[in-house]
Parts: structure tokens; sequence; C-alpha cells
């Protein structure tokens, strides 16, 4: 086989693979993203569901965004573990979280 085509194959080939690499890796940070979001709308006394529920899917889109945007996902993970008292002040969602949480109440 010639070695042009050899190198062509193999430059296909890592091309191939890091566009993989880089599709599995921006999955991880999604899903991720969504189970930390869950997690913090159970932990601020929302039903998670309501992620999903299509009641109210401009607001949870703009939470999805905020949340995958995060630049403290360790200060989240430490807070929904439990190992920080404080408020959830630090989230980006923080105060559309308290909306839903008065509106749900008030419902």
């Amino acid at each position: 086989m010639n070695e042009s085509v050899i190198q062509v194959a193999a430059a296909i080939a890592m091309v191939g693979i890091a566009a993989a690499m880089i599709f599995g890796f921006r999955r991880y940070l999604a899903v991720n993203s969504e189970r930390r979001m869950r997690a913090m709308l159970e932990a601020v006394g929302l039903d998670p569901e309501i992620a999903t529920s299509g009641e109210i899917p401009t607001i949870m889109k703009e939470v999805r965004q905020r949340c995958r945007s995060c630049a403290i996902e360790s200060v989240c993970e430490r807070w929904l573990q439990g190992e920080n008292d404080d408020g959830n002040d630090f989230c980006p969602n923080a105060k559309v979280f308290d909306i839903l949480r008065k509106h749900s109440h008030a419902a």
C-alpha cells in the first residue's frame, strides 16, 4: 500500500477518535450537570420531575444552560453532599428555584 494512503487513513482515524472523545466528554458533562440540577431541585424542596414535566420548558431550558455553564461545580457537589451548611446562594439558579418553590406552594 502507498505510504500516503496509510498516512491519510491514520489522520482520518485520529480525527474520528478526537471527535468521539470530545463528544463523549461533552455528554459526560451534560449528564453530571443534569444530575446536579435535579439534586439541587430536590434539595431546595422542588420535585425534580419539574425538569422534564414540560410545564415550564422555557424556564427549565434557561436553568439547564446556567447549570451546564456553571464554573463552580465543585462547590455545588460539596453543598449537595452536605459538606457546606450555608445556603445555596452560590448557585446561579438559586433565585429561580426560590421563585419556583414559592409558586408551587402557592398553587
